[in-house]
């Protein structure tokens, strides 16, 4: 992991060019602590995050997740990000392909400036996984709802000429200028009031990711039977050994919740970020609108203000 601070602007770049900056437990806890600190230092306004090598991230390490390691933080969901985002607004840089726990880091961030050459998807349904990290959650509120279900159900990419239509992308860039183009844009925040720019920050995103917590907790319900189940493990060491997954798909789990229903245990992160095991009445649909904001959350009374609370590590 690779941190800079430079006129307001802190810079993190994850540092694994040789595993296509593929996120595992000791990049997960190095970016957790970086975006901790940058968060408290007073001279830093805004984050950026991009990843090193010409790739921004491939998600999470699948030859790590084979040997039984989760890239999670308790509360804070793959990376130890998509869940707990900072206070401060957070760019993302993208160069290359920003793929499954990938794409759902960029989907954290505030603000997104790409290559035009970038590739964005959700490929997990191809390795029998499901992007519980907010990738299917977060994606149909910026994209349309059949456009959304496409790639998550496909698992194809998306380039970033039809990201920046849909809006995912603010800015684009020539190939090899996306970090440029993203300290421009945190340079244009950051000369603003640093409190304003939080509490911006915190109005907006709430604006709405207000249900998000309600959806993660409902999601893990959905997605533990798939996360523990044979056909996940084997999708894992298929892609650990470069081969074709084999078999149809398996309800057999292979965890020690062996024997309860799905939904009953916890589910710990995998390609997603999940790690949380309660129910909720949230229904997944396409019109509803999502997403608490992880940092600030409304608590609406039966007459209609909200008080925010503070819940940095609640998601």
């Amino acid at each position: 992991m690779l941190a800079e601070v430079s006129d307001g602007v802190g810079v993190i770049t994850l540092n694994r060019p040789e595993a296509k900056n593929a996120v595992d437990l000791a990049t997960t806890q190095a970016l957790a602590a970086v975006v901790d600190e940058f968060d408290a230092r007073d001279d830093v306004a805004v984050l950026v995050l991009t990843g090193a090598g010409g790739v921004f991230c491939a998600g999470m390490d699948l030859k790590a997740f084979s040997r039984g390691e989760r890239p999670s933080l308790p509360g804070r969901g793959f990376a130890g990000l998509t869940e707990a985002p900072p206070a401060k607004p957070l760019i993302a840089a993208v160069e290359g392909w920003a793929l499954a726990g990938g794409f759902e880091l960029v989907l954290a961030c505030d603000l997104v400036v790409a290559s035009r050459e970038a590739r964005f998807g959700i490929p997990e349904v191809k390795r029998s996984l499901v992007a519980a990290g907010g990738g299917v959650l977060r994606l149909p509120k910026t994209l349309p709802y059949q456009r959304a279900m496409e790639l998550a159900l496909t698992g194809d990419p998306m380039g970033a000429e039809e990201a920046h239509r849909f809006g995912l992308v603010n800015q684009l860039t020539e190939p090899g200028g996306a970090l440029a183009g993203a300290r421009e844009l945190a340079a244009r925040i950051a000369v603003n009031g640093p409190l304003a720019i939080k509490a911006t920050k915190q109005l907006v995103a709430g604006a709405v990711r207000w249900t998000d917590r309600d959806l993660l907790d409902h999601q893990a319900t959905v997605v533990d039977a798939v996360f523990t189940s044979a056909d996940a493990q084997e999708g894992a060491r298929a892609f650990a050994e470069k081969r074709p997954r084999s078999g149809r798909a398996s309800s057999r789990r292979v965890t020690a919740e062996r024997g309860q229903r799905p939904g009953a245990g916890r589910a710990e992160l995998s390609l997603g970020g999940l790690s949380t095991g309660s129910t909720c009445a949230a229904r997944l649909s396409g019109t509803l609108r999502r997403c608490v904001h992880p940092v600030v959350r409304p608590r609406w009374s039966a007459g209609g203000s909200g008080a925010a609370t503070s819940s940095h590590g609640g998601c």
